[in-house]
């Protein structure tokens, strides 16, 4: 639980400043738009300082308390000597804290890291070293199981806990320097200064899930935090009376756009670390919930519990992105909510959002992932960079704002990733950058993109490259199965074999002969399964996705040939 000013005069010295010139208007508006991800806060609590900015389980807090706290924090992380473009590290579930550390990192100059609380310590170490943490924001329950890994993380050199009562109870036998969280505040001083910042500085780093190897941290700017959550907001037309359900972990980029849509547009943003899937549904009634945003596993086990009626009346949109939503659990879903509007979306970390499909338009292109987003250049190309007829199938690169700075220490891997912008002008002598996604679609000819698959993630069998997610659809269309992932296992004569891994739903007594006949019956020879494999639960990945690397490895001896 955040600490309240102790007086008067000390919440003076951190209140709120006046709008700093270097904010620019916004077009036909009079209204500034900040420049920096903090300053969205700020000039939030300059317009509406008694809304509620954030929700978490019984405590809330304004804009104007929240912006007093991150406020003070970042004149705290000034007495620690965090030098400007310093990376800081947040290791804590969705709570108060995070929001402000997020903030007051960015303002006191810096570059916040935030690290999945579901990832064990040995990862935690990797992405501190990785990225030379200087910093660090945890919680004691937290801290011990990160002893071992932290002895070898030479750049770290302050911990600072969260709990009230934790100065109490520091451990011993720690190289850094260990701050309670009251030490910490009182740290600060309102003639640290703090320096100054702007647009295309770093403001944070995103760990990918480390699918394809460790994690490799893609690097923001401010530029790409604020151009973010002004696009999303925009086609969402989010404004100052919604209630964002956060549900997804801040070191998801889906997730993180959630918190900073919110601070754009003065609007509420409720915490959830959930349990169970019940869970959200209890807090999208009693937080009166107007925006909920999930990923296909998430909306697959909503789509098979009950809805109250109210929510109906408040829930205004849902958005699905992360994986290709399977239409039968898209159809379940809209019969629980018919007033609310549903958004099918498409991005990447490199990029945040790329596409998205109008809800008026889902019944006509279900299939669709839509167009570019506002202020972005969605384009399908082939290999040497020129652009593909109609439905002829290429790679989808996206330019614009939102294109991000690269893979933090990574050249090779960046410059497979990010590489000059398709069509360019040769008279230009800077090269612009745009991120080449890897995955593969199509483009109608109204210009409505369809996801074909991972360049990577495509299944090889018989000569064919096949698209896990079009098997999948199938699969989920039996109404069968809870969900259901494509993987391809290695086979002699076919290169690989297609491979189906299932759950089931809860009481069901799972038929997979009955899904292979459908399977038969609706896809050509070449993409029905060798196999089907049912699990109690497929593996998820820190992000919510299904970890198909996980089920590749597992399932990788299925067609060996024994000696």
């Amino acid at each position: 639980m955040a600490r309240p000013l102790r007086n008067a005069k000390l919440k003076h010295d951190f209140a709120l400043s006046k709008p700093r010139p270097e904010n620019r208007l916004r077009a036909n508006t009079t209204e500034f738009m900040p420049p920096l991800l903090h300053q969205l806060l700020r000039e939030s609590a300059r317009r509406t300082p008694d809304a509620t900015a954030i929700v978490h389980k019984n405590h809330t807090r304004s804009y104007q308390q929240l912006n007093d706290l991150v406020h003070r924090q970042a004149h705290a992380l000034a007495g620690l000597h965090l030098k400007p473009q310093q990376r800081a590290a947040v290791y804590l579930p969705k709570q108060i804290e995070t929001v402000t550390s997020f903030l007051a990192i960015t303002e006191a100059g810096g570059v916040f890291v935030p690290i999945n609380p579901v990832l064990k310590a040995a990862q935690v170490g990797h992405i501190l070293n990785d990225c030379t943490v200087q910093v660090l924001f945890t919680s004691l329950s937290r801290l011990q199981s990160l002893q071992a890994v932290l002895a070898d993380c030479p750049d770290l050199h302050t911990v600072v806990l969260v709990e009230d009562g934790a100065t109490d109870r520091l451990p011993t036998g720690f190289s850094q320097t260990l701050l309670g969280w009251p030490a910490f505040l009182d740290a600060a001083k309102p003639n640290n200064a703090l320096p100054p910042a702007i647009d295309t500085d770093m403001a944070a780093i995103l760990y990918t899930s480390g699918s394809t190897g460790k994690p490799k941290g893609v690097v923001l700017s401010h530029r790409n935090l604020v151009a973010g959550a002004e696009s999303v907001s925009d086609y969402l037309t989010l404004t100052a009376a919604d209630r964002l359900l956060a549900v997804l972990p801040f070191s998801f980029d889906y997730g993180l756009n959630q918190l900073t849509t919110c601070l754009l547009k003065g609007a509420t943003c409720v915490l959830l670390d959930y349990l169970l899937p019940k869970d959200v549904i209890n807090a999208l009634v009693a937080h009166q919930i107007t925006g909920l945003a999930a990923v296909p596993p998430l909306w697959a086990q909503l789509a098979n519990l009950a809805w109250p009626p109210s929510i109906n009346s408040h829930l205004r949109y849902m958005t699905n992105s992360g994986g290709k939503m399977p239409k039968s659990v898209l159809a379940a879903i809209r019969q629980k909510a018919p007033n609310s509007q549903f958004f099918l979306m498409y991005g990447l970390t490199e990029a945040f959002r790329s596409t998205y499909l109008p809800p008026e338009e889902i019944d006509r292109r279900p299939d669709s992932i839509g167009k570019a987003i506002p202020n972005a250049e969605v384009l399908v190309v082939r290999e040497d960079g020129s652009r593909c007829a109609p439905h002829e199938p290429g790679e989808l690169v996206h330019r614009g704002s939102l294109v991000a700075m690269g893979y933090w220490n990574d050249p090779v891997k960046t410059a497979e990733r990010f590489k000059p912008a398709p069509g360019q002008l040769p008279g230009l002598p800077l090269t612009e950058m745009a991120v080449w996604s890897g995955d593969t679609v199509t483009q109608d000819e109204a210009g409505y993109l369809y996801f074909i698959g991972r360049q990577d993630g495509m299944i090889k069998t018989s000569g064919y490259r096949v698209s896990p997610t079009e098997i999948e659809e199938v699969v989920y269309a039996s109404g069968l199965v809870k969900e259901a992932a494509a993987i391809g296992i290695e086979h002699e004569s076919l290169g690989q074999a297609v491979v189906v891994v299932v759950s089931v739903v809860d009481g069901v007594v799972f038929n997979g002969q009955a899904v292979l006949d459908l399977c038969r019956v609706q896809l050509p020879n070449f993409m029905v399964p060798s196999r089907i494999e049912a699990l109690p639960a497929l593996p998820k990945n820190p992000n919510g996705k299904i970890d198909r690397k996980a089920l590749s490895q597992q399932f990788a001896d299925l067609f060996q040939v024994m000696p």
